[in-house]
């Protein structure tokens, strides 16, 4: 192909035809080019490069502790992590993911560092690529009764119980599961270092946020689908406009000072509602 003898346009259009290594290629003879519109389709093509590398580095490094596992004989590494431990309403949900060893999730990261739109992306590419996942929840009443701790290793544990396919090995994020009957490394941070848990954590975000999103239907003038039971001003605002309702977690701060009967009308919520 006569490189020299392709317009801008017919360069760019067969460029995207192409892997990226043999893009890479050849780069080398776009660079040589004296036509600015062609020096600046190598410069963008080798920036995309540059992202599509750091990408593939990143992947490796998230899958390296499950790769290691596997060595040692582990055929289906658990990550579990959760989502809304600190928000004053809604439950705190928790996810559960097995992935398989040859998978690829580009962009998959800790789920607070995505934007909504990548999360929802991602949510639809775990599912589909996941081995098993499943979720678990605490209800509010469930947080109250005993407190956020707790609740979040019910969440996990109802996660965990949950999986169409027992693991043999959990990664969680941050905590342990006592009672467990399995090996299990509890790793700070797990959601950004380790691949199985940062895809538990999209899936424990995106499922949450949904929930929240019904729920501001059933419970109009807080603007949950918003923000997601989080003590925003707007939230703030409405409950003391509004007072709590059943999905507001009575023991938090400044729920207990400020409602301190903690019976309210509306029974328990649960995760479907």
């Amino acid at each position: 192909m006569k490189i020299d003898r392709m317009t801008v346009g017919e360069l760019e259009d067969w460029l995207r035809g192409l892997n990226w290594q043999q893009v890479e290629e050849i780069l080398p003879q776009l660079q040589k080019d004296p036509r600015r519109g062609v020096h600046n389709l190598a410069w963008h093509w080798q920036r995309k490069i540059e992202e599509k590398r750091q990408g593939m580095l990143r992947w490796q490094e998230l899958c390296r502790r499950e790769g290691e596992l596997r060595e040692k004989g582990y055929r289906y590494v658990a990550g579990i992590d959760e989502a809304g431990r600190g928000p004053l309403a809604g439950p705190v949900a928790a996810a559960a993911v097995i992935l398989p060893p040859d998978t690829h999730l580009w962009g998959l990261d800790d789920s607070k560092k995505l934007t909504p739109r990548q999360r929802r992306e991602l949510y639809r590419e775990i599912t589909a690529k996941a081995l098993a996942w499943s979720v678990g929840a605490s209800s509010p009443q469930d947080i109250d009764a005993t407190d956020i701790l707790q609740a979040t290793r019910k969440a996990m544990a109802e996660a965990l119980a949950r999986l169409p396919l027992p693991p043999d090995y959990l990664l969680i994020d941050a905590l342990q599961l006592p009672g467990v009957a399995l090996p299990q490394e509890g790793i700070v941070g797990g959601d950004g270092k380790c691949a199985c848990i940062a895809a538990a954590s999209v899936i424990a975000k995106v499922t949450r946020d949904s929930w929240m999103e019904e729920w501001d239907r059933r419970y109009p003038g807080y603007g949950f689908a918003r923000h997601k039971g989080y003590p925003t001003p707007e939230h703030l605002e409405a409950l003391a406009k509004l007072g709590p309702c059943p999905l507001h977690r009575r023991s938090f701060q400044p729920l207990a000072t400020l409602f301190p009967d903690r019976n309210i009308a509306g029974g328990e919520v649960g995760e479907d509602g």
